[in-house]
């Protein structure tokens, strides 16, 4: 009996899912297919297997190498700065210390809901209006947004840890400010430093794309490069992205590992 239900709801959910295929495929515009050649397709093939490492490094500010240090830049700045302002935000959204009051852990996690709500580009074009183009307004628009991440994350560790050792520093007459200082953040900071190395890597890749609308770093020469369809450039930056990732990734997982 329990074997007949299984199948019947496996057959309900395969003909739910083929449904929402064919209704997904039946609705896109394919119209853009009617500008799409094969000689056009072999020629950005071509272009892409040809990266122009002329660009990698020129001294003049604006090559690939410089441009990549500044997005790293941007989303460490960025990260950092998150970092920092989530501990204050996680402390006013942890149900586990505001037992009494509730409201605030409402508030808290509001906070942090409507932060992280919109992504980083979204921030991004919000603060190019405000600041002006250029890396502040990349590093703000990070910033902004990972302080909703980073916060939700951070108050997730703080409401799961074991309460007993808060209970033993209570018992020798410690108060709410001394077990935050001296039980809960130093319990915890090894597992946020590895949350905030883990999100740096993330806001590596956003920063690459906040350049499109203005925000500094290599996302506005690779938009450059695809709309002049140059794209032995549009090549070599995806590389120097790839390979960037990849290095911080290795980087940040030994650094993870170390804190564990």
């Amino acid at each position: 009996m329990m074997i007949r239900e299984m199948n019947r709801k496996t057959i309900v959910s395969l003909v739910v899912l083929v449904i929402l295929v064919v209704l997904s495929s039946a609705t896109l515009d394919y119209s853009g297919l009617s500008t799409f050649s094969p000689a056009m397709g072999m020629d950005v093939l071509r272009g892409l297997g040809q990266p122009d490492w002329g660009f990698f490094y020129d001294g003049s500010g604006e090559d690939l190498m410089s441009l990549l240090l500044l997005t790293i830049g941007i989303a460490c700045l960025g990260t950092m700065i998150a970092t920092v302002l989530a501990i204050p935000i996680t402390l006013i959204s942890a149900a586990n210390l505001w037992q009494a009051h509730p409201w605030v852990t409402k508030l808290g996690k509001f906070i942090c809901n409507v932060l992280r709500a919109f992504p980083e580009l979204v921030f991004a074009i919000i603060f190019v209006k405000v600041v002006g183009p250029g890396p502040f307004a990349g590093v703000m628009a990070i910033g902004v947004h990972q302080i909703g991440m980073l916060g939700k994350l951070f108050t997730e560790e703080m409401e799961a840890m074991d309460e007993r050792l808060v209970e033993e520093i209570h018992a020798v007459g410690a108060n709410f400010w001394q077990t935050i200082f001296y039980v809960r953040i130093p319990y915890l900071m090894p597992i946020y430093c590895s949350l905030a190395l883990n999100h740096f890597e993330i806001a590596v890749r956003s920063a690459a794309t906040l350049g499109l609308v203005g925000a500094g770093g290599i996302g506005a020469p690779l938009i450059f490069a695809i709309q002049t369809r140059s794209w032995s450039k549009v090549s070599i930056i995806l590389i120097g992205v790839v390979v960037t990732v990849f290095i911080l990734d290795q980087i940040t997982g030994i650094i993870r590992k170390k804190l564990r």
